[in-house]
């Protein structure tokens, strides 16, 4: 969903991929190509104050703004032209078929007619937009075309905040679809023909767990669950009598108490791999599906020490950190060490600064 792609030049202009999650704004800053490969520049995180972001929607525009600007300035860059992402339930997706060789003009009123039928607001109060996928499976003389709406609000405030912090926002992207952006990064890294086989991302956020079942370009599976690091914050906040900000800064610097491990992180550990085993069953019964190659661990509790082993152990399944940054060059200003412990919770963000490089 593009706010206005027209000023994104890829040869003219670098971007900086900004997510805003429910505990964190991420960012990251790739240069390069696609064809001589990518450099990861800079990228930074910075913690959001407790309850800023509540279910994909900005509750405390003043606090992300000032969270966005001090991220900003720890990546250390000029850039100040950002991509950004709405949470993907905020969306509303639907491929249509029309007929080929329309004009813009013609398709837009084409689109603006289905979109009546499958959105449940005025257009009034959408932001709606779509692209051309292909040609559609039933001829030539039609194509797809995906419809994507969402409540104007939504862009509006991240929109925003970006301002607020100084920045220019000009692309606004789908979350899911930026994770699959550099999803295809992580695949390749995999041997053997990655195309005919299953993985299953598992995004493991603040408030939710996300799990998505891939088979070469196709999403075959999608299922959320109220599951996420806070609980894992909220105990450490119980036992330790820190705050919820002092517990997630914790998470990511330590030192751990003593009885952090087997009291505190051993539990949490154990009911997450429950949570991605339940999901496996849940797919295995609603498709026709019943085996997954590869696991691939994404979001902020993806940094915790020990989850993929808990999570193989469970499922009998490969489990790896996602790394989009793995193949890339890295500039001289990263940490391969903290990069390392990062890189599964930048996906989003990481996608969204592949938005530069789209002819």
């Amino acid at each position: 969903m593009d706010i206005d792609l027209s000023i994104l030049n890829p040869k003219a202009r670098s971007l900086v991929g900004l997510n805003i999650s429910s505990s964190a704004i991420k960012m990251v800053e790739l240069s390069g190509s696609r064809s001589a490969g990518y450099q990861l520049e800079c990228y930074a995180i910075e913690t959001l104050p407790e309850g800023a972001v509540v279910d994909g929607n900005i509750v405390n525009l003043d606090g992300a703004a000032d969270t966005i600007e001090r991220c900003w300035r720890r990546l250390g860059t000029s850039t100040k032209y950002v991509a950004m992402a709405l949470p993907t339930a905020a969306v509303i997706t639907k491929k249509i078929i029309l007929p080929a060789g329309l004009r813009d003009a013609e398709m837009e009123v084409q689109v603006e007619s289905e979109a009546n039928q499958y959105i449940p607001f005025t257009l009034e109060e959408v932001n709606l937009d779509f692209q051309v996928i292909g040609p559609a499976p039933s001829g030539a003389d039609e194509v797809e075309v995906l419809i994507a709406a969402s409540r104007k609000e939504g862009v509006e405030d991240r929109v925003a905040c970006a301002e607020a912090a100084k920045l220019k926002p000009v692309v606004m992207d789908v979350e899911s679809y930026a994770a699959l952006a550099a999803f295809d990064l992580v695949r390749d890294q995999f041997p053997g023909d990655v195309g005919s086989m299953v993985f299953v991302l598992v995004d493991v956020g603040a408030s939710a767990m996300k799990v998505t079942a891939i088979k070469g370009d196709q999403q075959i599976y999608n299922r959320e669950q109220a599951f996420g690091g806070n609980q894992l914050t909220q105990d450490m906040v119980r036992a330790y009598g820190m705050s919820h900000e002092e517990a997630e800064n914790l998470k990511r610097t330590g030192p751990m108490p003593d009885n952090y491990e087997t009291e505190i992180l051993r539990p949490f550990l154990e009911n997450l791999a429950l949570e991605v085993s339940r999901a496996l069953q849940f797919f295995f019964t609603s498709t026709q599906y019943n085996e997954v190659d590869h696991i691939i661990l994404t979001g902020g509790s993806a940094l915790l020490p020990g989850i993929a082993e808990v999570v193989a152990e469970r499922t009998q399944i490969d489990v790896a950190l996602a790394n989009p940054f793995a193949k890339m060059t890295l500039s001289s200003r990263i940490r391969p060490r903290y990069l390392l412990s990062d890189a599964p919770s930048l996906m989003v963000a990481c996608g969204l600064a592949l938005r530069r490089f789209d002819q």
